[in-house]
């Protein structure tokens, strides 16, 4: 007499699609397939393949953020990267000589170049406009700027901190700030409000402020988060007293220190920051991914466009 095996199951009769020795005669109610009483999962008509529910998991709604990118597990890790991204460059400045570091004068958004004294004070020669006659001076140095190459400095000045004060203010309001829009927005569309915000912030300085100065901070993304969050609250119909009175903290903090904060990079941040959340939260959505991403791409090249037409003028 034979025992009873997990085998092959009789000619005809189903078998679980997962464990292809047994025999049932329940079936997924949504993919038809076979299933064995250990891979039935409960749903909300009769019993569905733990495939089937995992891949229901993976769209359902709660698993989406609010305007259709996905949730994050942790809306606080992005802000938390970049708050480290932030504080190595500034422990790397800090270490080469803050002010005076090779590293601020390569990374601060500077719109010209200019001819600087060597000593580390930032003194420069304002009517030496070009390299080539900088070379000819003693104890001085050519800092490039956006209108002879200097491209990168439009993104890296949003992650450039001297001053102690500085970096702990704007990651303060980025760890506040950044949890609450990547928890609506979700992670890639929170990156692009902050990146491209911050793009728009340094743009305005390129047109606006003085070309031999320089711009750094990540003030602008900050104010890009601000504006972000704007956008989506009132979207969704939201209470934006405490927005509006960061904001203007906010204004009243730039309006005291205009002689040493960019207000040009604040508000180029807020409008960017606006801007983006508004292509975002108000997408249609029919192919709402599709319009999200090309406006978003499309203020990306008008941005870069409006740098291009000043680095021709400063040129």
């Amino acid at each position: 007499m034979t025992q009873p095996s997990d085998g092959p199951a009789a000619t005809g009769v189903p078998t679980c699609y997962r464990h292809p020795g047994r025999e049932t005669w329940i079936r997924c109610q949504r993919c038809d397939r076979p299933i064995c009483p250990d891979c039935m999962r409960d749903a909300a008509v009769g019993f569905q393949c733990p495939d089937c529910v995992k891949e229901a998991a993976k769209g359902s709604r709660q698993n989406r953020a609010l305007y259709g990118g996905e949730r994050s597990a942790d809306p606080r890790l992005t802000s938390y990267v970049l708050i480290a991204i932030n504080a190595l460059v500034w422990l790397a400045i800090t270490a080469t000589g803050g002010s005076g570091s090779r590293l601020t004068a390569l990374l601060a958004l500077s719109p010209r170049g200019r001819c600087e004294l060597t000593d580390g004070s930032g003194r420069y020669y304002p009517s030496v406009g070009d390299a080539e006659l900088c070379s000819t001076l003693p104890i001085t140095g050519w800092q490039s700027g956006v209108s002879d190459g200097a491209w990168w400095q439009m993104v890296t000045s949003m992650f450039t901190h001297v001053d102690v004060w500085h970096i702990a203010l704007n990651m303060m309001a980025l760890y506040i700030l950044g949890p609450a829009l990547e928890r609506i927005m979700g992670r890639a569309r929170f990156l692009l409000v902050y990146l491209v915000g911050g793009l728009a912030g340094s743009v305005m300085v390129l047109w606006l402020s003085d070309p031999t100065g320089y711009t750094l901070g990540a003030s602008g993304a900050i104010y890009a988060l601000l504006g972000g969050l704007l956008v989506t609250f009132r979207k969704a119909r939201l209470d934006t007293s405490w927005l509006m009175q960061n904001l203007a903290l906010g204004v009243v903090i730039t309006v005291v220190g205009w002689r040493y904060i960019s207000w040009q990079g604040h508000l180029g941040g807020l409008l960017g920051g606006m801007a983006v959340a508004a292509i975002i939260a108000y997408a249609p959505k029919g192919h709402r991914s599709l319009f999200q991403w090309g406006g978003t791409a499309l203020l990306t090249v008008v941005l870069l466009a409006l740098a291009v037409v000043r680095v021709g003028a400063l040129g």
